[in-house]
Parts: structure tokens; C-alpha cells; sequence
């Protein structure tokens, strides 16, 4: 494994608000694929981090922006256990302060000297999920990645995404678990017949004995095996969208 290097770093976003990023990149010389790393509803915890260091090792320039940033000090880490206890930082997120996030950070990757700007993807975990989702209709992606995006369709929650996926830029990769009861066979169906009906490139993999949260090796639906391939899944799908030669 080669060394990387790891750090925060503090954003200034278009609306007045400083918003911290977990930046991982590898050492040395030359130009790497960018992958915008979006958290689940806990923060840009170890889980998150964890990720974001993998995509280094795997030569990207990985950035994890703390989407809670209007509403929690930096470094927020919430209970995994306690789902209520970040339901209000949760509710406090729009759509638009999304985006503003989404293109801060975004910007904060071609500022870097390292990074190819035409290679630039972004992956995200349940909230996160669809955050990288609605990543990939506002900047000009090359592939996305989304793990148990909640809300991308209608949901009681919202109207969803799925009537603004025409502006879709990239190929996106979707992972589902069977057993997830917070987001139903419907809501997964309802996504890839849009992605179907507007024409865009995607793959949906569901993994039938997965729950929600399955990638996650800090929480009880850990499932060892699914996490196991939709790992290799995702990178030979970034490897051929971002056209990566080797490591």
C-alpha cells in the first residue's frame, strides 16, 4: 500500500458558510482522478474516512465534505445507534444548500495541482447515496456512484430526484440491499425505469441478502461479502468510466 496524504481543509461556500473536507490524495508526482466522497447521515466519520483513504490508495484524490456544516461544529460525528439524534441536521439539508456544497467542493478539487480535471467522479453512502446522485445531474461528471441512495425516487419524504434525471451527466452505478426496508423494491425500480425511460447509462446490483448500510464495517448490517464486491464493482467502474491506466 502506498503512502498517502491526509488532512481537513476548510471550504468558503457561496452562501456565506465554511464547511470543513477530509482530503485524501496520493504521494508524489502527477495528475489523478478526482472522487468527490459524500458521508452518510453520521458525519464524515471513521467509516467515511476510512473510504475516502481507500479511494487514495487506489491513486484518486479523494475529498469528503462534512454536509452538516449549517447546523453542527466541525469534526460532527453522530451515533450510528441513534438515528433520531441526527434527524435534525438532517432535515436542515435543501436541495440548493446541497448543490452549494457540492460545487464548493468541486472547485476545491481543480484548485489542486494534482488533479486531472476531465477525471473527476463521485460516490456516496445512504444520504450520501443520493447526494452523489444529485452530484451527477449538476456537475460535469464522468462516472457516479451511488450506495443505497434513500429519496432518489418519490418517497413520504419528497418529491425525489427522478424528475430532473435528463440532466444526468455520467454513467452511474446503483447497489441496493434486498433486505433494506428503508427503501423498497418500488423506490429501487422506480430509479433505473427513469434512468431507462431518459436514456442514460447505468447499472443497478442488488445484493438480495444485504440490509441497509451494508458497506459499512462500523455498523451491525455489515455484510462481508457484499461489501467485498461492490468494492471491486465500483472500481473497475471507475477504472473504465475514468479511463485509469493501472495504479
Amino acid at each position: 500500500m502506498s503512502e498517502i496524504k491526509k488532512e481537513f481543509i476548510t471550504l468558503n461556500v457561496a452562501d456565506g458558510t465554511k464547511m470543513r473536507a477530509y482530503l485524501a490524495q496520493p504521494s508524489g508526482t502527477g495528475n489523478f482522478p478526482g472522487i468527490l466522497v459524500f458521508q452518510e447521515a453520521f458525519g464524515v466519520d471513521k467509516h467515511i474516512r476510512d473510504v475516502t483513504e481507500r479511494l487514495a490508495n487506489e491513486r484518486y484524490v479523494a475529498i469528503a465534505p462534512e454536509l452538516f456544516h449549517r447546523t453542527a461544529p466541525p469534526g460532527f460525528e453522530g451515533d450510528s445507534s441513534d438515528f433520531q439524534s441526527v434527524m435534525p441536521h438532517v432535515m436542515a439539508l435543501t436541495d440548493t444548500k446541497l448543490e452549494a456544497d457540492i460545487h464548493t467542493t468541486h472547485e476545491a478539487l481543480l484548485r489542486l495541482s494534482t488533479i486531472e480535471a476531465q477525471r473527476i467522479a463521485s460516490i456516496g453512502f445512504c444520504m450520501g447515496g443520493r447526494v452523489s446522485f444529485l452530484a451527477n445531474l449538476v456537475l460535469p461528471l464522468q462516472a457516479a456512484i451511488s450506495f443505497y441512495g434513500g429519496s432518489i425516487a418519490k418517497s413520504e419524504r419528497g418529491p425525489g430526484l427522478l424528475n430532473r434525471v435528463e440532466q444526468s451527466h455520467a454513467p452511474i452505478l446503483l447497489f441496493w440491499g434486498g433486505r433494506d426496508k428503508h427503501i423498497g423494491p418500488e423506490q429501487r425500480e422506480s430509479v433505473g425505469t427513469a434512468l431507462r425511460n431518459a436514456h442514460k447509462t447505468f447499472a443497478s446490483m442488488e445484493f438480495a441478502d444485504a440490509d441497509h448500510a451494508f458497506f459499512n464495517d462500523t455498523r451491525p448490517n455489515y455484510n462481508q461479502a457484499a461489501a467485498k464486491h461492490a468494492w471491486v464493482l465500483s472500481l473497475a467502474f471507475l477504472r473504465s468510466n475514468l479511463q485509469q491506466q493501472g495504479r
